[in-house]
């Protein structure tokens, strides 16, 4: 998995990760990973859900943003942190995006809770190549 961590200073209300991956896959993998350490411990997460989400968008960026705020979404409609996924990426234009996650439902008094993210927001939000890698800053709305 590749790896990320929290920026500081970026805005007052919001939390700011920048993501590195070995390719688009691990990139978005890992965004998961940052987002749902950001709102729970995932220790204390239960693996009792496992779904299969799909999106598409014209561009690969809005897909990154699209795949982070169905999280966020899942999260709030129905209570569910996922912990663990595998991410398929394909297409050059319209790109589409595969993804089996496993995770649980929020349980109070055994999920520890951290962040509660409200939005994947535009404000610095980035994915490009880097290097044999890909790199992107993400900002979300707490």
């Amino acid at each position: 998995m590749g790896r990320w961590h929290f920026v500081e200073d970026v805005a007052l209300a919001d939390c700011a990760i920048e993501l590195e991956g070995h390719d688009l896959e691990d990139v978005f993998e890992t965004g998961a990973a940052a987002l749902a350490e950001l709102m729970v411990d995932p220790a204390t997460v239960a693996v009792t859900v496992c779904r299969t989400i799909g999106l598409e968008a014209a561009a690969i960026d809005l897909l990154l943003y699209d795949w982070l705020s169905e999280l966020i979404f899942l999260k709030d409609r129905d209570c569910q942190v996922f912990t663990r996924c595998h991410v398929r990426v394909l297409g050059d234009g319209p790109w589409h995006l595969t993804a089996r996650v496993e995770g649980g439902l929020i349980e109070p008094g055994r999920t520890a809770l951290g962040a509660d993210p409200k939005a994947v927001t535009f404000h610095q939000f980035s994915l490009e190549r880097a290097g044999t890698g890909w790199r992107a800053r993400v900002v979300v709305d707490i």
